[in-house]
C-alpha cells in the first residue's frame, strides 16, 4: 500500500516515518502542505528542517507551493481556537486527501497525530470525514507515544524545532506580552 503522510514539520515526522516504514505500507511519501505557517521565513525554516529529515531517513517529500492566502481565506472571521484550528486542519487534510486520490495513494494520514498539544480526537474525526467525502482511506495511528523521542532525536541532530504551531495567531498567543 502507498501512503501519503501530511507533514507539519521535520521533528514531528521522525517517529511516524520510522513507525510507518515498519508497518504495512510499501511506500511512504511526505506531503508538506502548510499554508498556515507564518511568516514565510518560518515556513522556510520548517521546510529546510524537513528536508534534513527527508535526506537522513531516505523518504520522498512533495513540497506544493506555499500559498498562505489559502489559509487566511479559510479561517476568515474564525481567528480564535478551536474554530481556527479545526478549519486549518480541514484545509490541510483536504488538500492531502485530494493529492492522495489524484496520485494513486491507497491512504493518507498526518503527523498532527503525534502532538500532545493538538485535539487528537478532532484531527482523527476530520481525517475520517474527509476520507468519506473524497473516497480515499484515512489511516489512523496514535503517534503520541513517540512525541518525546521525536523531539529528542531532533534536538540531538540539531534540527530546527519551532515554538508554536505555525499560524500568526498561535505566535501572538505565545508571546502575550506584545
Amino acid at each position: 500500500m502507498r501512503l501519503l503522510l501530511h507533514i507539519c514539520c521535520g521533528p514531528c515526522a521522525l517517529y511516524p516515518i520510522k513507525q510507518l516504514a515498519a508497518g504495512r505500507f510499501k511506500e511512504i511519501t511526505g506531503f508538506y502542505y502548510n499554508p498556515n505557517i507564518h511568516p514565510p521565513s518560518e515556513y522556510k525554516r520548517r521546510r529546510n528542517a524537513l528536508a534534513e529529515a527527508e535526506a537522513r531517513l531516505g523518504f520522498k517529500v512533495i513540497y506544493p507551493p506555499y500559498k498562505m492566502e489559502e489559509y487566511f481565506r479559510k479561517i476568515v472571521s474564525k481567528e480564535d481556537p478551536p474554530d481556527r484550528c479545526r478549519l486549518c486542519w480541514e484545509l490541510r487534510l483536504s488538500e492531502t486527501a485530494d493529492f492522495a486520490k489524484e496520485n494513486g495513494f491507497s491512504a493518507f494520514t498526518t503527523t498532527l497525530l503525534i502532538s500532545p498539544y493538538q485535539d487528537h480526537g478532532l484531527v482523527k474525526d476530520i481525517g475520517e470525514a474527509i476520507a468519506g467525502k473524497k473516497g480515499v482511506e484515512f489511516y489512523y495511528e496514535d503517534f503520541r507515544k513517540g512525541f518525546r523521542a521525536s523531539q529528542e532525536d531532533a534536538k540531538k541532530s540539531d534540527m530546527y524545532r519551532q515554538k508554536y504551531c505555525g499560524c500568526v495567531f498561535s505566535e501572538l498567543e505565545r508571546v502575550k506580552d506584545v
